[in-house]
């Protein structure tokens, strides 16, 4: 057995007790200098990737439902976008300085140990999330194969009805499944040129199909001239609702936002690229399924949201050889597409998460085939099909989110303001800044069960229940509660019980080998690096030192 465990292991420095090889792996520690490669155009093409995807094409029909006008959902999408992208530069930032993933940037507010229930939320999350955005890529492959052997729609059905899924869609989304293994294997410094790649390739795709469908439809359709069918109040919470859906679909990205940032060649390359590319990319794609499935009135009698559906709808009858390899390429655009989600949302943070969790047996590679094959278990297509409610439970989640989002913000920059530990990172040493109380910081959980607290009875009601209405209109922005709750109240927490290394100056320096008599200063809310200025390079260099320390241990 002992061999078999040896085996199973990630290989890891010998001599390590445990705790240090729980605590510090290769995946783990600050990322080395030649593993950070990301640049801004990295980032740009990055956003622009995950923006374009099928949800992010259907997110404004639900808007349009609620009675909202075209521009009206249009510039919900933008601005729920918009405003989210502030909440993952905030929370990016300790990544991109300190080259930190999540599950150790976790450990700062939430203590050393209380950082695992964090992460395996989180975790849990993205396996989950995996496997619903397999079964959408799936669908895509279906409508590639119809473009190259239409026989395929009609393959026999050899599955029981209890399978809930025929031969033909099970088959699709295995396919799905298998291409997208070996892009999991990619380290997240080189798979940036994937994303490089597919936003070049997807925006063309969009464009060709927008402007197939304006041809097809012989104008734009008659959505972009419906009205809004509601005003005052109702039209005001129908737009904030819809806000807070775009805001609870970035949740996941936001809370792991270090992950991706951690591979940043400097600071600068993440903040203004996510700024700007984030609210420009889905509120592009948003215009582009608004305009289809405008047009798809006109071709077809009715409105239809699904870009793939669409597609697929292309192929009945007799299709010209131009127009199958028109279907072919915007399907296999999408296809591409999917599989950039799966990886810059799920696949890399459940590596990343469960790499903290099982830190002797998995790495980043391995925790993202882990999430590939409890997507692919979980039967996703049944959870869609049994459930209309499914996806309401998921962006529920964000209520859970946002409230660590909110604690782990506010301790980075109202709390240490920038001042960083890594060796404490990394140890459990009784005095050191993230040990707290065993392990676990009291503050950090009670600010957590708090944001969660101010939310709970309106998500009682979004599953059906019965709730006051003043809860429902609280959980319609339950991102603002949920994140102001939980940095409030942990603001107020550390305002009253100073943990260790609460300072008043802001500066993003790492203080590992300072000096002790700045060590108590910093106990007692001083202003670390405020003396004379070879003092202050003491620190930084001591910082340094200690980085490639730990890289080399490993």
């Amino acid at each position: 057995m002992q061999k078999v465990v040896d085996y199973l292991s990630v290989s890891d420095a010998p001599g390590k007790t445990w705790v240090q090889s729980f605590l510090e792996t290769e995946d783990l520690v600050p990322v080395p200098p030649e593993q950070r490669t990301w640049g801004r155009w990295n980032y740009i093409s990055f956003w622009i990737t995950t923006s374009y995807q099928i949800n992010t094409w259907m997110i404004v029909s639900s808007m349009i439902q609620l009675g909202m006008s075209w521009w009206q959902a249009w510039i919900c999408v933008t601005l729920g976008y918009g405003l989210s992208t502030p909440f993952l530069v905030l929370n990016s930032r300790p990544g991109c300085v300190y080259h930190v993933t999540f599950p150790v940037v976790a450990r700062t507010s939430f203590g050393i140990w209380g950082s695992l229930w964090v992460t395996l939320n989180r975790g849990a999350m993205a396996c989950i999330w995996y496997g619903v955005q397999a079964a959408n890529g799936g669908t895509c492959v279906l409508v590639m194969l119809r473009a190259m052997w239409p026989s395929i729609n009609d393959l026999p059905n050899h599955l029981p009805a209890s399978a809930g899924i025929t031969t033909r869609d099970f088959l699709c989304f295995f396919l799905f499944s298998l291409i997208s293994l070996p892009f999991i294997w990619f380290p997240v410094h080189t798979i940036r040129h994937f994303f490089t790649l597919k936003s070049i390739l997807t925006p063309i795709a969009g464009v060709i199909y927008f402007a197939w469908c304006i041809s097809k439809a012989k104008g734009l359709g008659p959505i972009v001239r419906q009205p809004a069918t509601i005003d005052g109040s109702q039209l005001a919470w129908a737009m904030l609702t819809s806000i807070r859906s775009c805001m609870s679909d970035q949740s996941t990205l936001i809370v792991n936002g270090p992950d991706f940032a951690s591979r940043a060649t400097y600071p600068s390359a993440v903040a203004l690229p996510q700024l700007f590319a984030v609210p420009i990319g889905y509120g592009l794609v948003s215009f582009f399924g608004i305009i289809v499935s405008s047009s798809s009135q006109v071709i077809y009698g009715e409105a239809i949201w699904s870009p793939i559906v669409l597609l697929g709808r292309f192929l009945d009858g007799e299709p010209s050889s131009a127009t199958r390899f028109g279907v072919w390429f915007i399907a296999v655009a999408f296809i591409i597409a999917q599989i950039g989600v799966n990886i810059s949302a799920n696949s890399v943070s459940a590596g990343c998460d469960l790499t903290s969790l099982f830190p002797r047996f998995i790495n980043i590679r391995r925790g993202g085939y882990i999430a590939a094959i409890v997507g692919f278990c979980m039967c996703p297509w049944k959870l869609l099909s049994s459930s209309n409610k499914f996806t309401t439970y998921l962006s529920a989640y964000s209520v859970f989110l946002s409230s660590v989002a909110g604690v782990m913000v506010t301790e980075y920059w109202l709390i240490r303001r920038g001042h960083y530990r890594v060796a404490d990172l990394y140890s459990t040493r009784k005095d050191g800044w993230y040990w707290y109380a065993c392990g676990f910081n009291p503050r950090a959980y009670a600010a957590y069960f708090s944001g969660i607290l101010i939310n709970v009875v309106g998500l009682i009601g979004a599953v059906g229940r019965p709730v006051p209405v003043a809860a429902t209109r609280i959980y319609e922005i339950s991102y603002f509660t949920g994140f102001g709750v939980a940095a409030v109240v942990y603001w107020t927490l550390n305002l009253v019980l100073p943990p260790v290394g609460k300072s008043r100056r802001f500066e993003e320096v790492d203080l590992s080998e300072f000096s002790e008599a700045a060590e108590n200063r910093d106990g007692e809310d001083e202003h670390p690096g405020e003396g004379d200025e070879n003092e202050k390079e003491e620190s930084m260099e001591g910082s340094k030192r200690h980085e490639i320390v730990l890289i080399s241990d490993v």
